[in-house]
């Protein structure tokens, strides 16, 4: 699948924008502030209808402009128009295929797949078991739309259960109990199903992981991931398992009006030759592991849904070595479409350029050459 063309309006700095792109790489350059990012960012949208810096909708709008519309059309199989239109007076967001207004933003995941390397993203090797989680759940919720509804359900059973238990916390009325049962059955339902789910995702994904790393780094480190669930990572019997958590904690969670046990409360380790990363990593491991979660992601999604994700890049080569970002650049040939915001091209002579790219520079949101 490939993007070949964008149109923005009154998007950031760009007042109203066209951009025709290449298949092959494209290479946003420009200062810091200029508008390198929104065009990225404006790509994420059309791919999730959500923002890729997690600002609001209404940051997004130029300054004195009361809306923002970005249309992209893309290529795989048959050509799709994509629009996503926000209005600031009415705080609304609304989501066009082909002209069709989709209606929820969870119908759009998975249609248009996208990979992401963000400075932000260091949060997933350096951050909390959150950021991980939230990680890999994008992932396959990508891959999977069985999966999406599962996690979605269940979220809304854990609202639903957290507030039963902050009610039962003040008045220990039976009857509340008698509920409690029935939301702990879907929790543990729904629960065991994602935990299967991401059990059989990292089976797979692993090897997607060891292959990127190897293009990066040959064979001089190699890497793991290990999934703790329930506070365990060998657990044959999981439902079992979870019942049994859930009744350890039953007094715990009803005094703290709040869900202690599920796949919300899940890790996942990442390792550099048996040794944690959080823990013992350097900076340059860090990056290197990030890259390689974000190319075997997208060899993943390529290979699980037969179509080959969009790849944004903002701003990472300059945090990188001149050996690791040389590899990195060779990588990239073998992505297809693929774009790169830069802050100065000429400072990046390893990169790896051919004549089918695309070269854009940047300048207070107006494209000098495009």
């Amino acid at each position: 699948m490939v993007i070949n063309k964008i149109e923005l309006k009154n998007y950031r700095l760009h007042s109203e924008t066209k951009i025709n792109f290449s298949k092959h790489l494209n290479y946003i350059v420009g200062g810091n502030g200029q508008g390198k990012t929104s065009l990225i960012e404006s790509i994420y949208y059309l791919c999730t209808s959500k923002n890729l810096t997690q600002s609001k909708d209404l940051e997004v709008v130029s300054f004195n402009e009361s809306y923002f519309n970005v249309i992209g059309n893309f290529t795989d199989l048959t050509n799709n128009s994509v629009r996503v239109y926000f209005n600031k007076d009415e705080n609304k967001k609304s989501i066009f295929v082909d002209e069709k207004n989709i209606g929820r933003a969870a119908n759009l995941i998975g249609k248009f797949p996208v990979v992401t390397l963000i400075p932000a993203n260091h949060l997933i090797t350096q951050g909390s078991p959150g950021d991980r989680r939230k990680y890999f759940d994008s992932v396959i919720s990508q891959a999977s739309s069985t999966y999406l509804k599962i996690l979605l359900d269940y979220n809304r059973t854990l609202k639903q259960r957290s507030s039963l238990l902050n009610q039962i916390k003040e008045s220990k009325s039976k009857k509340l109990f008698d509920e409690l049962n029935v939301w702990t059955e879907s929790l543990v339902n729904q629960g065991t199903e994602i935990i299967e789910h991401r059990i059989k995702f990292l089976k797979i994904f692993k090897e997607y992981i060891q292959i990127s790393y190897k293009k990066i780094m040959d064979n001089l480190e190699i890497p793991s991931i290990e999934y703790s669930f329930l506070n365990n990572s060998d657990i044959s019997d999981i439902r079992t398992a979870f019942n049994g958590e859930l009744k350890k904690y039953e007094n715990l969670e009803i005094a703290r009006g709040t869900n202690l046990v599920g796949p919300h409360r899940d890790e996942f380790i990442f390792r550099i030759n048996k040794n944690e990363l959080k823990k013992y990593g350097s900076q340059g491991q860090h990056k290197t592991f990030l890259i390689a979660l974000r190319f075997g992601e997208f060899f993943y999604l390529k290979n699980i849904i037969g179509r080959t994700p969009i790849f944004l890049m903002d701003d990472i080569f300059g945090e990188l070595d001149a050996f690791r970002a040389n590899k990195i650049s060779e990588y990239l040939k073998e992505i297809g479409q693929a774009f790169i915001t830069l802050t100065d091209l000429s400072n990046f002579d390893y990169l790896t350029k051919s004549d089918n790219d695309f070269i854009l520079n940047i300048k207070n949101g107006q494209i000098t050459n495009a």
